[in-house]
């Protein structure tokens, strides 16, 4: 898979993909991921990329034309599957939609910045919006992050295990379940017997049971 991000401030994201998880799947050559700046396409002085809106009213807008720019430039070499805008008011994103998209092969990563984009590159380039919360951040960098983490993890080879990204929280539309490790006794405070058993299909069970119970108290909402 390949994962191409456009931002004005494209230094922000550098490390996030050069440590743990993303790291090693680049390593493995499972997923490619290219941060291009915005600034690098534009034709005006001093690298400017934004400008006032129309109509009056506070804060500035990122222009058409350096991101029609960057953005047929990079289709030149490159044809996307999905061209994604991170935005407050996009699509909210859950598991599902970062299953369906670790199916794609080419991505491209729209940050916003500022008081957003032009909306005519939303009508005319951006064939899916995504917001990662009901909040607002300086820039859509976090959120290209997110959807980068969240869809690498997935891709065949990248973990260890191939089944832990199945035992998710969300997978199922359920949490998961708790969790314990060495020592067995700490403080007195030990580890459930029946993970102690070796009997996978009772615990199995108990960990169905768990993520249910947790769903319900946490995340009612799931379960319909």
């Amino acid at each position: 898979m390949k994962i191409d991000i456009l931002s004005v401030v494209p230094r922000l994201m550098e490390s996030f993909f050069e440590h743990s998880i993303l790291k090693r799947a680049k390593d493995k050559e499972l997923l490619e991921v290219n941060i291009f700046n915005v600034r690098d396409f534009t034709k005006y002085k001093h690298g400017q990329v934004d400008d006032y809106q129309f109509g009056g009213g506070a804060g500035l807008v990122m222009m058409i034309e350096p991101l029609v720019n960057a953005i047929e430039t990079l289709q030149e070499k490159t044809s996307y599957d999905e061209i994604i805008f991170l935005t407050p008011d996009g699509e909210l994103f859950n598991q599902k939609m970062a299953n369906h998209l670790s199916l794609k092969k080419n991505l491209l990563l729209i940050c916003g910045h500022y008081k957003g984009i032009d909306q005519r590159v939303r009508d005319h380039f951006i064939t899916k919006e995504v917001s990662i919360g009901d909040y607002v951040l300086s820039g859509g960098e976090l959120g290209a992050a997110v959807l980068a983490d969240a869809i690498g993890r997935l891709i065949p080879g990248v973990l260890n295990d191939e089944t832990s990204a199945l035992t998710d929280s969300f997978q199922d539309d359920l949490l998961a379940p708790p969790v314990y490790t060495r020592p067995e006794e700490f403080r007195e405070w030990k580890v459930p017997e029946i993970l102690m058993s070796g009997n996978h299909s009772k615990i199995e069970d108990w960990r169905i049971e768990k993520s249910v119970e947790i769903t319900k108290e946490r995340r009612p909402d799931l379960l319909k």
